[in-house]
């Protein structure tokens, strides 16, 4: 962003890394969609954390009926998508929100909806995925019960979360299709390449008043008789 320095994530000074984003949640989203950017930020927040009890949850599980391999990928799954998810999903609602982008719109609910499917998986719980879901804990119940009590924490956590991105993914759809969105739109925005970093409304708004009244250099002088030149 322009003459905005990146602020997200917040990292120490003393690292050599720095912020790869810009993030203002009421300096660039509008007020009436600010509570669910929000919501959708805390969300991202709340399924990185289940991933961590996930891997807690999957080294449980290693050590009562020695499953390694869902404790390797527990480890894949924590790495890989906590920066992913907030990169190919969540930065999309913000510029599509921020911008009324349609072809963010378009690239969240596409990503976000394969989230969803991969959350519910998870928490149904299939061995051999690296999640410890409701038929992974039911499982390990006859073997160890503390182990089995354990898994079953972040069994919960990936069934609220995958219930929590059904409604997510209904609420922003009902603002999209309210607000005159389109495919058509987003294939404008891909022609255009204003996809890559979609200007902010406010932005939109000056450019337009900017240019839409004439400039004059100076200001005409009239006569004191009354009479034309």
């Amino acid at each position: 962003m322009a003459g905005k320095e990146n602020n997200f994530p917040p990292l120490p000074h003393f690292l050599p890394l720095k912020p790869c984003f810009y993030q203002d949640f009421s300096d660039e989203i509008p007020v009436e969609h600010q509570v669910l950017v929000k919501r959708i930020y805390r969300l991202w927040m709340f399924y990185c954390a289940t991933l961590g009890v996930n891997l807690v949850a999957c080294l449980a599980w290693w050590i009562a009926v020695g499953a390694g391999g869902n404790f390797g990928l527990a480890v894949l799954w924590l790495l890989l998508f906590t920066p992913c998810s907030y990169v190919c999903w969540f930065r999309p609602a913000y510029k599509a929100f921020r911008a009324d982008s349609s072809f963010n719109f378009m690239t969240f609910f596409f990503i976000f909806g394969a989230q969803f499917v991969l959350t519910v998986i998870q928490a149904i719980g299939f061995s051999g995925w690296g999640a410890c879901g409701w038929l992974a804990a039911v499982g390990v119940f006859g073997v160890n019960v503390g182990a089995a009590v354990v898994m079953l924490i972040p069994a919960i956590m990936f069934s609220l979360a995958a219930a929590l991105m059904a409604v997510t993914i209904v609420q922003v759809h009902r603002i999209y299709r309210g607000a005159g969105g389109s495919f058509q739109k987003a294939q404008t925005e891909w022609t255009a390449g204003t996809w890559r970093n979609p200007p902010s409304r406010e932005a939109q708004f000056n450019n337009f008043s900017g240019s839409s009244l004439p400039e004059y250099p100076t200001v005409p002088s009239y006569s004191a008789s009354g009479q034309w030149p």
